[in-house]
C-alpha cells in the first residue's frame, strides 16, 4: 500500500487532481468530507464547535453554517487555531481507521489523503509521498472571487491563513502545475499517478 498526501492551497485545483487520481483507481480519503461528518449535529466535534462559537454559527436546523464559521475564523488567528486544534486530531483519527480498513481488503492500493492543511499540521511526514498542486496567487484570487463569490478581502483572508504555495512545493515529492489549461493539469496528474503506481509496485 502506498499512502499519498495530496495538498495545495485554496482554489489551487486540488479537487481536479483528486478526481483524475480517483478515475485511475486511487482510493481517495477527503479530509473536508470527514470534517462535514464530524460537524453533523450530535457529534462530539459539533458539540464543541457549537459550544465555543455559539448559536451565530448554527442554521435553524442546528447544522453548522460553514460559511459563517469561515467568516469568523479567517478574521481571528486565535479562533482559527482553536478550531484546527479541535478538528485535526479527529480528522486524522478517522483517516487512520479508514486506511486500516482499506489495508485489510486492498493491501496493494494507492490511498490518497486529500487535505488542504496537510503540511501545516505536520501530517505530511506520515505520508509515503506528497503531491502539491500549485497555482499562482492571482489564479487563486480569480477562482475565489468568480467561482466562490468571495470578495477580494475575503479571498485574501483565506489565502493568507494557509502556508504560501511556494513554501508547500518545497515539501513535495511531485508538483502539479495548475497554471495552464484544465487539459494540461489533467495530463500532469495522469503522469504523476503513473509514477505513484511504479512506487507502489516497489513497496
Amino acid at each position: 500500500m502506498l499512502i499519498v498526501g495530496l495538498t495545495g492551497g485554496i482554489a489551487s485545483g486540488k479537487s481536479l487532481v483528486a478526481k483524475v487520481f480517483r478515475d485511475l483507481g486511487a482510493h481517495i480519503i477527503d479530509a473536508d468530507k470527514i470534517v462535514h461528518e464530524l460537524l453533523e449535529p450530535g457529534q462530539q466535534a459539533w458539540e464543541e464547535v457549537a459550544g465555543y462559537f455559539g448559536p451565530e454559527v448554527l442554521f435553524p436546523d442546528r447544522t453548522i453554517d460553514r460559511r459563517k464559521l469561515g467568516e469568523i475564523v479567517f478574521k481571528s488567528a486565535e479562533k482559527r487555531a482553536w478550531l484546527n486544534q479541535c478538528l485535526h486530531p479527529k480528522v486524522f483519527e478517522v483517516y487512520t481507521a479508514r486506511v486500516k480498513h482499506l489495508c485489510a481488503r486492498a493491501p496493494h492500493a494507492i490511498v490518497v489523503l486529500d487535505a488542504a492543511l496537510l503540511i501545516e499540521t505536520g501530517y505530511h511526514k506520515k505520508m509515503d509521498k506528497v503531491v502539491v498542486v500549485y497555482a499562482g496567487p492571482e489564479q487563486q484570487m480569480e477562482r475565489l472571487t468568480s467561482r466562490d463569490r468571495f470578495s477580494r478581502e475575503q479571498a485574501l483572508a483565506r489565502m493568507r491563513s494557509q502556508m504560501p504555495l511556494g513554501e508547500k512545493r518545497k515539501q513535495a515529492d511531485y508538483v502539479i502545475e495548475n497554471t495552464g489549461t484544465r487539459e494540461e493539469t489533467e495530463q500532469q496528474a495522469r503522469e504523476v499517478f503513473q509514477k505513484l503506481k511504479q512506487e507502489a509496485e516497489r513497496t
